[in-house]
């Protein structure tokens, strides 16, 4: 008995103590020391912050100045106004996370007041505006996520003087249905630039060229989930796929889309001899044939014009004689009903002998 006595004291000693190890845990975000925001909660310290699908139509005004990383998923942020972040200056946030929140306007200096940020990321966002200092107040800024979020709108030529004046170190442009290099978007000294999910069958040889420039020789890309077509025109990006292979980490996961005959075979064990040059597909040689039969009604058209033209002449003798037969058709038929209607050739005609 006592030592039923003895294990209960000693269990019930630690209660008190759990207790006081769980109290943390039990007092809401929202009132967390360091002005945690109402609308979101701060995970462990403030340094921390996410508001994940709030419906916020701005973002937070009450956020901790100790920030290091935000998080705002799920809101309705469609413009992101000049120093949107800083209603007071936030010096140590170094990461922003955007994610689904149906941005369309980025206005200049929307980022005024990070001056510590340093990784940004704007992905499943239907941009359709961004101002040439979208970006300027951020200066420290070295990743820029854009994931799904060109679909919207061809952005190239807004964007192109938004980055001319970043040191961004890793570009990520996934999924945007791209069927190109984005050459304008790649500002010297980028290392990084992920590609995958898009539209891309080749990269063509001016493109290729471009990834040779100065300040982008030790780009590495990242190709993987591209519809290739493996046909003779890869033959440029395939020679250079060999030579440069360390530039591109997931090459030898790089797969032929078509034609038939190679879908799924790797890129990397194709030989140059071996990729024909595709036949037109059956869609465009209708167009062919149909822009084709166009041009000769064209011609035929311009061939009967000609000799309407030229025959002038004889046309307006032959319509002037026919018009006269005509008058001279009309004119007996007239003299004759003329005679039929006259009442003494009637008279005449009725009684015989007279």
């Amino acid at each position: 008995m006592a030592r039923r006595q003895e294990r209960a004291a000693g269990s019930g000693g630690w209660l008190p103590w759990l207790g006081f190890a769980l109290l943390p845990l039990a007092v809401p975000p929202a009132v967390a020391p360091g002005g945690c925001p109402s609308a979101c909660y701060c995970v462990a310290t403030p340094e921390l912050v996410q508001c994940r699908y709030e419906r916020l139509e701005e973002p937070p005004r009450e956020l901790p100045v100790t920030v290091h990383n935000l998080s705002i998923v799920g809101s309705n942020l469609s413009v992101l106004h000049p120093a949107a972040f800083a209603a007071r200056p936030l010096p140590d946030l170094r990461l922003l996370r955007l994610r689904h929140n149906n941005i369309q306007t980025i206005e200049d200096m929307a980022l005024q007041g990070l001056p510590a940020l340093r990784t940004l990321d704007l992905s499943h966002n239907p941009l359709l505006s961004v101002a040439a200092g979208a970006f300027a107040g951020a200066p420290l800024l070295r990743t820029l996520q854009l994931n799904q979020a060109l679909l919207a709108a061809p952005l190239e030529e807004q964007l192109a003087p938004a980055l001319r004046n970043l040191s961004l170190r890793r570009l990520e442009l996934a999924g945007n249905g791209l069927r190109a290099l984005p050459a304008a978007l790649l500002p010297a000294g980028l290392e990084e630039l992920d590609l995958r999910n898009n539209s891309l069958q080749r990269l063509a040889a001016a493109e290729l060229r471009s990834l040779e420039a100065p300040g982008l020789r030790g780009l590495r890309l990242t190709l993987g989930a591209n519809p290739l077509s493996c046909d003779c025109a890869l033959r440029p990006f395939l020679a250079w796929l060999r030579a440069a292979a360390a530039r591109v980490p997931d090459a030898h996961g790089l797969r032929c889309a078509g034609p038939p005959p190679l879908r799924g075979a790797t890129l990397l064990r194709l030989r140059p001899e071996g990729l024909a040059c595709a036949a037109a597909e059956p869609g465009r040689l209708e167009t062919a044939s149909y822009v084709f039969f166009g041009i000769v009604l064209a011609l035929i058209g311009i061939v009967f014009l000609m000799v309407l033209y030229l025959n002038r002449r004889g046309i307006k003798r032959w319509l002037h004689n026919l018009r006269e037969a005509c008058r001279d058709q009309m004119e007996g038929y007239h003299y004759r009903y003329e005679q039929d209607a006259d009442p003494r050739c009637t008279s005449t005609v009725g009684t015989p002998g007279l």
